[in-house]
């Protein structure tokens, strides 16, 4: 896996950017809100880019939805605490300083499941003309994005979810164009995902002309649409299962992996797990990708990083909190998760008043 990309989604949730890297730049806030008391850091208090090199990652995958300084005509998307112009590019020059590639995630048509693809009036026109097909309706609108972003930007490769693709015939993707344009990125969250199908799905995007792949895997926000606390052993298997999948293809076409972390699964839910919650799962999980699998060894080095003296897999308990950035939020949730919701629980159910 040479390249292993941390999934950073901001949406419900953004962490504060001095959270995640040493910025000076205060967070933007919109008029419609008045600017709190700024609250300093504690002393020497650690981040998060630092840790995640030092887990393995070689980058992000930087979701900005709302959070993004947005100016000018798309100031409107801008949510009242985005980060701030200067954060931002302070949090970039970070990232940069430490070696990591940051990849901005911008969700569009291709991971928007598509339902009423072929509905609006002037697709029904297009489609009553001899050899359209909705496929083709899709594939021409990605082509068009996709060769937008070519002609404007001749360094940049756009990457896309492979949803869209996958029941996509191998002549309809060959004709397209689309695979000289962009780089599928296979995603299955799964822990038992099936190794042989994902394979032939590769072979079958090879064949028609995609020349790299990347794949997509999840350290968290995978689980249950509710979920508070991560179950490892899910996250770790999950991985395990990829690494089989990079065995059996060929070096040069598998450009990386994403470590997805979804903040929710959309826009009318809760938030599932906390990314605090979640950074000894994404512990585990770099470290397995970065040493072709997990053992005892593995375990040992995942536990000295997040300063943890023993870490469970296989249960939500571990006996030791740890000292990495944000282990106290994953000690409240924990807290809150095994005693003061079963408490709450016995008392609505044996109090009937």
């Amino acid at each position: 896996m040479r390249q292993r990309l941390v999934h950073l989604d901001l949406k419900g949730a953004p962490p504060r950017a001095a959270y995640l890297a040493e910025v000076r730049g205060q967070r933007g806030l919109g008029a419609l809100r008045p600017r709190p008391a700024p609250r300093p850091p504690p002393a020497a208090a650690p981040q998060v880019l630092p840790l995640l090199r030092a887990m393995g990652a070689t980058g992000l995958l930087l979701e900005y939805e709302d959070a993004f300084p947005y100016a000018g005509p798309l100031e409107a998307l801008r949510a009242p605490h985005a980060y701030s112009r200067t954060e931002l590019t302070e949090l970039l020059g970070r990232a940069a300083a430490l070696g990591m590639e940051v990849v901005p995630l911008v969700q569009s048509f291709g991971h928007m499941e598509v339902y009423y693809l072929g509905e609006g009036e002037e697709s029904k026109q297009w489609l009553q003309q001899q050899g359209n097909t909705p496929e083709k309706l899709c594939l021409f609108h990605i082509k068009a994005v996709a060769s937008y972003v070519a002609s404007s930007y001749p360094t940049v490769t756009p990457i896309m979810w492979d949803d869209m693709l996958r029941g996509i015939s191998e002549e309809t993707l060959a004709e397209s164009g689309v695979p000289q344009l962009v780089q599928p990125m296979i995603w299955d969250y799964a822990a038992d995902l099936d190794v042989e199908s994902k394979v032939l799905l590769i072979e079958k995007y090879r064949r028609c002309g995609f020349s790299k792949v990347w794949f997509a895997s999840a350290f968290k926000g995978a689980t249950g649409v509710n979920q508070s606390l991560t179950l490892i052993g899910h996250h770790l298997n999950n991985h395990l299962q990829w690494l089989k999948v990079a065995s059996s293809v060929p070096a040069d076409v598998l450009q990386g992996i994403a470590l997805t972390g979804w903040q929710r699964y959309d826009h009318f839910s809760v938030l599932c797990e906390l990314f605090p919650v979640a950074i000894p799962s994404l512990a585990v999980c770099l470290q397995a990708l970065e040493n072709g699998g997990y053992s005892e060894k593995v375990k040992e080095n995942v536990e000295k990083l997040l300063g943890m003296s023993n870490l469970e897999l296989d249960t939500f308990m571990s006996t030791s909190t740890g000292t990495f950035p944000g282990s106290n939020i994953l000690t409240l949730v924990t807290q809150v998760s095994f005693y003061l919701k079963s408490s709450v629980d016995e008392l609505l159910e044996r109090n009937r008043y």
